[in-house]
């Protein structure tokens, strides 16, 4: 069984722990006090909410896209059968 690395560095190690995607994390020992740089900050990340919403909207659409693709070919192939069926008599 392999041993789990530990960094030797505590902080290092904390900030794996609270952020494992790596983003910064502004003054984790001590917080942000400039006012721009939070506004900054903030601006940055609406920008990438906007991005994401906009992105997920796409999704949707193609979603809803393949699912009506899906649809009306069942139904021609539904027709397709119905017209190929020998009349009852």
């Amino acid at each position: 069984m392999s041993q789990q690395e530990i960094p030797k560095d505590w902080f290092e190690f904390m900030q794996k722990a609270w952020n494992p995607m790596s983003f910064p994390l502004p003054g984790m020992m001590t917080p942000t006090v400039d006012v721009d740089e939070i506004k900054k900050k903030i601006a940055e990340l609406k920008a990438v909410e906007t991005w994401l919403t906009v992105n997920t909207g796409f999704v949707q659409m193609t979603i809803k896209t393949l699912e009506m693709q899906a649809a009306a070919l069942e139904s021609l192939r539904a027709a397709g059968e119905a017209a190929n069926k020998p009349p009852a008599t």
